[in-house]
Formats: structure tokens, C-alpha cells, sequence
């Protein structure tokens, strides 16, 4: 009884193992050959599985795609959550945290970094790829909306509970990542968020 139910979680567990290597063989791809480049071939290799083992997930290209856009919006948002749980124990009040410029500071900080670097760079690649592609971009901005909404919570949670504020947050942070893959000024770029950070406790003070 115990080997018949060990062998059944040991296969979903080299499923898992393989379903996620192929995830993360695609985000790879896109961020180092971006979306024409991904092709499943080319995951397949990155991955260093077989085209049979790949086919057995994911039928075609885009499914593989889609599936990616699905853990790339996972992935990024464990991140941003992992990183801001440093700024602040769950639950906190946002007042305890909005009326310190550095603490506000470091929250803004730690949001647009989760949202730059190979995983930004993936999403890129997707955004500009759904432009003309219609299958694509279904799939894609639902997926963008889910996390757009869940990062909205977060700024609510740990920056400003002000619905302008929380969407020019988004808007600089997500901005700042486009610039530092095209060119990357750390410290005009830190200094944009120290800027933001002052401008936001001036309005709460306010």
C-alpha cells in the first residue's frame, strides 16, 4: 500500500520538476532572445529535456507561452511579497510605515526592484509581442490585470492608500524598469524614488 502511494507522488513530483524547468527555460529564453527567438526548440535545449517530454506538457508553442505568462506573474509577485514582508510584519498599519520617508523609501525600493531584472525584461518581450498578436495578448492581459490588482494591494498596504498615488506608483516603478534595461543610471534612478518617497509624506503630512 505504502509503494503504491509513493510511486504516484513520486511521478507528480518529476512532473512538477519538469512542467517548472520548462516554465523557467521559456522566462530565460525571452529575456536573452526575446519572443521570435523562443521557439520551442529552443526551450526544449534550455531546459536540456527532450522535445517529446516538452510536447507532453505543452502541445504547442503557445500554450508553452501562456503557461509562462501565467508563472511569470507568479513568480513576480512571491517576490515583491518575500521582499516587502522585510519592510513590515503582515498586518502592519500603514500609518506606522507612510509617516517615516525612509521606511516609505525602502518599501519603494524593494517594489521596483522585484519589477526590473530578467523577469521585467520577459514581460517586455510578451507585452510587445501581444501588440499584433491577438491569441497572445487574450491571454496576456487578463493574466497583467490579476497582477496588476494584487500589486495595487501591496502599495495600499505599504506605500500610500491613495488611489492616485498607488497608480503613479505602479506607473514610475514599472517605467523605472524600462529604463534600466535600456540604460541603467542606478543612481538617478535612486534618486527618483527617494524623490517620490518625499513627495508622498509631504501629501500625508498634508
Amino acid at each position: 500500500m505504502k509503494v503504491a502511494t509513493r510511486r504516484p507522488r513520486k511521478q507528480a513530483e518529476r512532473s512538477a520538476t519538469t512542467r517548472r524547468a520548462l516554465l523557467d527555460a521559456t522566462i530565460a529564453c525571452l529575456a536573452d532572445l526575446g519572443y521570435a527567438g523562443t521557439t520551442s526548440v529552443a526551450v526544449a535545449e534550455r531546459a536540456g529535456l527532450s522535445r517529446g517530454a516538452q510536447l507532453h506538457h505543452f502541445g504547442t508553442r503557445d500554450q508553452l507561452v501562456v503557461a509562462a505568462v501565467e508563472h511569470l506573474a507568479q513568480e513576480r509577485m512571491r517576490r515583491v511579497r518575500t521582499e516587502m514582508s522585510r519592510i513590515a510584519p503582515q498586518g502592519a498599519q500603514l500609518q506606522t510605515l507612510t509617516t517615516v520617508t525612509q521606511e516609505r523609501e525602502a518599501a519603494l525600493g524593494l517594489l521596483a526592484e522585484a519589477l526590473s531584472g530578467p523577469l521585467y525584461a520577459a514581460s517586455l518581450e510578451l507585452w510587445v509581442a501581444a501588440r499584433s498578436d491577438p491569441g497572445l495578448r487574450k491571454e496576456l492581459v487578463p493574466a497583467e490585470e490579476r497582477v496588476n490588482a494584487e500589486l495595487a494591494e501591496i502599495c495600499r498596504t505599504y506605500i500610500s492608500d491613495d488611489p492616485i498615488e498607488v497608480r503613479l506608483t505602479l506607473d514610475l516603478v514599472l517605467g523605472r524598469g524600462v529604463a534600466r534595461l535600456l540604460a541603467p543610471r542606478p543612481d538617478r534612478q535612486a534618486e527618483l524614488l527617494t524623490g517620490w518617497a518625499r513627495l508622498l509624506n509631504g501629501s500625508t503630512r498634508g
